[in-house]
């Protein structure tokens, strides 16, 4: 029940939800953990090319789809944005959002077990129409979950719930990873591709559930919407070019995704070096989960703290040191402690950069501040395609020694970020 309270400054609502509740903590890590248990068995460097190459889909085919997956979101967050700055309560569209990407994923898995055996082809069109509601629909997921984050929790708190939740997403993942390779193998394909998409559907479900069920206070701050998106656009690059604190932000984490130039490339590198098997392999994509997933408890204390800052400035530092390992990497070992630190520093910088910007942000702004940092950053994601063609030119050493600059850059940069609002 709803009760007024007078105090000396006016009336007081009594009795609404209050930030960092136990229960908004615990759906908010079920959420993270369901989700990613699901969403993995189509895992971009992995599954999907597998699936993509079974049903006749050529290289072309599987960067695209790739990058579906994995950028797709982030080109509608800004028309996101535009409408979620004027709603005081985002849960409900966020239910719409979690309806849709779970019918789109079921979709796929229902149409390989369907078309896949006769209908490669047609198979292929459904995989990705349904791929593209999946992940653009994820846009304006992002940005009412977001905003919801910032809501229920305080940013302290924010950065221990969501360090938490990467790390049990860390377990999910490989948990799903064992999962499907076990499906895989007793299952003739297209079934097992069919089988997966499907069971993962429902686990997706549980996530989404729980995170359904959150206790989201009411907005009081809220900006009325521009009448038309072209405004808005206008509007969202006054904000950056007035803003030198979220220009400052922006630009650090984007050059501190230039890891990606070199990234896919250490392991061609490697193999050349060792001629390295699928057990090598598998070595160092869990020494990369392990590292993302102890990382994250001194994230979470670190960022309990309020020192965002200072985690940015250690995962940069983390992937130079990486980096400039794999000059002089020769075994097993050395390429072990690079995939390790490359797995605690991504899952560090997401933390930072997420508190940052809510931080950083006016309460009525959030929304346009979170698609403008994700989409600027975004572009990052793109950095491995012109690393490709810098080594395709030159050689390793050069490759590694521009990433190292670019990373030095971000790093500088860093000591210029604010734990606080100035």
């Amino acid at each position: 029940m709803v009760k007024l309270h007078r105090t000396t400054e006016g009336y007081i609502i009594d009795n609404l939800p209050k930030q960092d509740k136990k229960s908004n903590h615990v759906r908010n890590v079920t959420h993270g953990f369901f989700l990613t248990l699901g969403i993995t068995i189509a895992e971009p460097h992995t599954i999907l090319p597998l699936m993509i190459t079974y049903f006749g889909g050529g290289a072309i085919l599987i960067g695209f789809f790739s990058s579906l997956l994995r950028g797709g979101a982030v080109l509608v967050q800004l028309y996101a944005a535009f409408h979620a700055q004027a709603y005081p309560k985002m849960l409900p569209y966020l239910r719409r959002v979690m309806v849709v990407r779970f019918f789109s994923w079921l979709s796929i898995g229902v149409s390989i077990l369907v078309f896949g055996e006769d209908y490669p082809t047609f198979t292929l069109w459904c995989i990705g129409i349904f791929l593209f509601i999946f992940s653009f629909s994820a846009g304006f997921g992002m940005i009412y979950f977001k905003e919801i984050i910032a809501k229920i929790f305080s940013h302290k708190f924010r950065g221990k719930t969501m360090s938490v939740r990467q790390f049990v997403s860390g377990f999910a993942a490989i948990i799903s990873g064992a999962l499907a390779g076990y499906i895989l193998a007793v299952y003739e394909a297209p079934f097992s591709f069919g089988i997966l998409f499907v069971a993962s559907s429902f686990i997706m479900g549980f996530g989404y559930l729980s995170i359904g069920t959150v206790i989201e206070p009411i907005k009081t701050k809220v900006s009325q919407k521009e009448k038309s998106f072209k405004l808005f656009l206008q509007n969202a690059y006054a904000i950056l070019k007035s803003d030198k604190q979220l220009q400052i932000q922006v630009l650090t984490f984007l050059f501190a995704y230039s890891y990606l130039f070199s990234l896919p490339f250490i392991i061609v590198d490697a193999n050349s070096k060792l001629d390295i098997d699928g057990a090598v392999i598998g070595m160092l994509i869990t020494a990369q989960m392990v590292g993302a997933m102890l990382s994250n408890i001194v994230w979470g204390k670190l960022s309990y703290k309020g020192l965002n800052k200072l985690i940015s400035i250690i995962t940069i530092s983390m992937t130079i040191v990486a980096i400039a390992l794999a000059f002089v990497a020769n075994n097993i070992y050395v390429y072990m402690v690079i995939f390790f630190l490359i797995g605690a520093s991504m899952d560090g910088n997401r933390i930072s950069s997420g508190n940052l910007i809510l931080i950083i942000a006016p309460e009525e702004k959030r929304p346009v501040y979170s698609a403008l940092q994700n989409n600027i950053v975004s572009l990052g994601m793109f950095f491995s395609i012109f690393g490709g063609i810098l080594l395709t030119f030159s050689s390793y050493v050069v490759l590694y020694f521009f990433t190292i600059v670019l990373l030095c850059i971000a790093l500088y940069m860093s000591f210029q970020l604010k734990d606080e609002k100035s």
